[in-house]
């Protein structure tokens, strides 16, 4: 078995390639190249434009007091833009394929204009500097497992269970270490999750780059185009949450606060 065919054998044993799994959107290897190829260059563009988004609102709200001030002074309005966050990734996550192209995009931009919202605090928690620095570390770390994730040959599939695994051992490890912040000890136990969590996100950034390419071999949509469409939003949005964990967890770890 060649397990570094990304589409699987069929039952005969024979390698299975996009053509043969829906021959009605991928003609020939080379059509579905190029079609990975454009869907890709979406996917980088609109996460690159939804981070655009983010940065702006966060920076513009930090620079405008009033606004900032509001947010402090009503922290239930801030729970209640994570509640509608975390609503959009499951519609997006689990709807996205039935919905229209342009009401994905729309729900998109939204979540990256309630995460700026969010985001605006950081300023006021960490020093601007750090701030930035977090950021171009992420930028190279996140850009450089992309480029493999692209490239790569060798089937991802596999670690892909493991770093479901290792996200929801993180988020116990985090809830756990939360009741245990007065201790001596806890400072380093969150620099170590900090840490766990870069290597976590940035193997997941390779891995949803691949599995991002297996969804559009695995498209049914009526016709190439609308599955490069929806999934170029999906990709944008999984892509995105990967690089705001791991710029999260690189900002925590350099964490000079004001």
């Amino acid at each position: 078995m060649n397990n570094n065919n990304p589409y699987g054998n069929n039952q005969y044993g024979q390698q299975q390639q996009p053509q043969d799994l829906f021959p009605s959107l991928w003609g020939s290897q080379e059509d579905f190249e190029r079609a990975t190829t454009t869907c890709l260059a979406r996917v980088f563009m609109r996460m690159f434009a939804a981070l655009l988004v983010t940065a702006a609102i966060s920076f513009g709200i930090y620079q405008t007091p009033a606004a900032l001030t509001f947010l402090t002074e009503h922290p239930f309005l801030t729970l209640a833009m994570v509640i509608v966050q975390f609503a959009v990734v499951m519609i997006l996550a689990f709807r996205v394929m039935k919905m229209s192209p342009t009401a994905a995009n729309i729900m998109f931009f939204i979540y990256a204009i309630l995460t700026g919202i969010t985001f605006s605090f950081l300023f006021i928690t960490y020093d601007i500097g750090t701030i930035f620095q977090a950021f171009a570390i992420s930028a190279l770390m996140f850009g450089a497992m992309s480029i493999y994730g692209t490239i790569t040959k060798r089937d991802l599939t596999k670690i892909g269970s493991f770093l479901r695994m290792a996200l929801i051992g993180l988020i116990i490890a985090s809830i756990v270490s939360f009741f245990f912040r007065n201790s001596p000890n806890f400072d380093t136990m969150t620099l170590v999750i900090n840490y766990i969590g870069v290597l976590i996100f940035i193997g997941h950034t390779a891995y949803d780059v691949q599995r991002i390419k297996n969804m559009l071999g695995q498209a049914n949509e009526q016709n190439a185009e609308e599955a490069i469409r929806k999934i170029s939003v999906l990709g944008a949005l999984i892509l995105y949450l990967d690089f705001i964990n791991l710029f999260l967890r690189i900002l925590a770890i350099l964490g000079r606060r004001r």
